[in-house]
């Protein structure tokens, strides 16, 4: 199990090891590691909305194998308002960084580094677009002014990049307080009035908890601790927040009500018409029999599909290694279901099923 403190990605040793067992589990197939390998891959230059890729319904679907979940750690998803650019983070040992892919001419361009998360010195992950497509917000390492830097990922901010006149991205910014603090900050999600939600918390994986920021007058107004509801039960963190801030989705720690007892499993909050919160729906064994990584929530502008992240290996079958070749050894091990963080997709109807449930 990957606890919360595994939000941040852990793309170097932990990575590693999540490799080894994983390619451990492919070799185990025998026979069904030709089904792994023989699984539809993504074109070079996939077409059509969301990279081409058939719709998927109620049982989650790896996203755009080898294109996007390609067997390097991937994991967190935000989209354009117009569908037209796909961002991810995507990291290997000491590399974390945001990548993105573009529709251009009725294709979608190979995968690049988002231009504000160029840096190697700093990571960068969990993207979030504006609802108007002109600002983007995500999690750094890089040091605010007048901080020190901090290795790894002792330090946490929040930062964002505003468009210019040609659509390209202008230099990353610190929003600054009250948003940022001394306090970690991190992964932001943002609705639709550009209500901005995100985790804070003193030390990592021990006392997050979901905030938000009402913007008034253009300026981020002092966050609010999201009431009991939300916060008072187990660890939360990573809050996906959607657009008319009716439901939100986080990976929660600790409850009894998770599959087993207190792994961490996605839960679903619904905000009633009086403001208030419910207490948290497990989203079920769909999803968190699967989900692995409970750490990146994400549901596409158009409210149609659930992304999640999860480091799922492939099933293991009767070990056999007759046959095995140096190249295809390679190859699994490159593959996506190698244990490494791999992005899934759903139809998000399952959320509004939770809701009429009332589970």
């Amino acid at each position: 199990m990957i606890s919360a403190r595994a939000r941040t990605g852990l793309f170097r040793g932990a990575a590693g090891l999540a490799a080894v067992a994983g390619l451990f589990a492919i070799l185990a197939l025998g026979g069904c590691a030709d089904s792994l390998l023989a699984q539809d891959r993504v074109p070079v230059a996939p077409r059509g909305p969301y990279l081409g890729q058939k719709a998927p319904g109620l049982t989650p679907q790896l996203f755009a194998p080898g294109f996007v979940s390609t067997g390097i750690f991937e994991r967190d998803v935000a989209m354009t308002p117009d569908g037209r650019e796909f961002y991810f983070s995507a990291g290997f040992r000491t590399i974390t960084t945001i990548m993105v892919t573009r529709l251009r001419d009725g294709a979608w361009t190979t995968p690049e580094v988002a231009p504000f998360a160029t840096d190697p010195a700093y990571f960068y992950m969990e993207p979030c677009v504006s609802h108007d497509g002109r600002r983007i917000f995500f999690l750094t390492t890089r040091p605010r002014a007048g901080q020190a830097p901090k290795s790894g990922w002792g330090s946490n901010s929040i930062w964002a990049a505003d468009r210019n006149g040609d659509g390209t991205w202008g230099e990353p910014y610190d929003l600054g307080p009250p948003i940022n603090g001394p306090d970690l900050t991190y992964f932001p999600s943002i609705t639709r009035d550009g209500t901005l939600y995100f985790s804070r918390a003193k030390v990592p994986g021990k006392d997050s908890a979901i905030y938000r920021s009402r913007l008034a007058g253009g300026r981020y107004q002092e966050p609010e601790r999201l009431p009991d509801s939300v916060n008072g039960a187990g660890l939360i963190y990573n809050a996906f927040v959607a657009s008319d801030e009716s439901y939100l989705i986080a990976g929660v720690e600790g409850r009894e009500d998770a599959t087993p007892p207190k792994k961490a499993n996605y839960y679903v909050f619904f905000r009633n018409p009086d403001g208030t919160w419910t207490a948290g729906t497990n989203m079920g064994p769909a999803v968190n029999d699967l989900a692995n990584t409970q750490h990146s929530p994400y549901v596409s502008p158009d409210g149609r599909y659930f992304f999640f992240s999860s480091n799922a290996a492939a099933e293991p079958a009767a070990p056999s290694l007759k046959g095995l070749t140096h190249a295809r050894l390679v190859e699994l091990n490159s593959s996506p279901r190698n244990g490494n963080s791999d992005i899934y997709w759903m139809d998000a109807r399952i959320v509004q099923e939770l809701r009429r449930a009332g589970r």
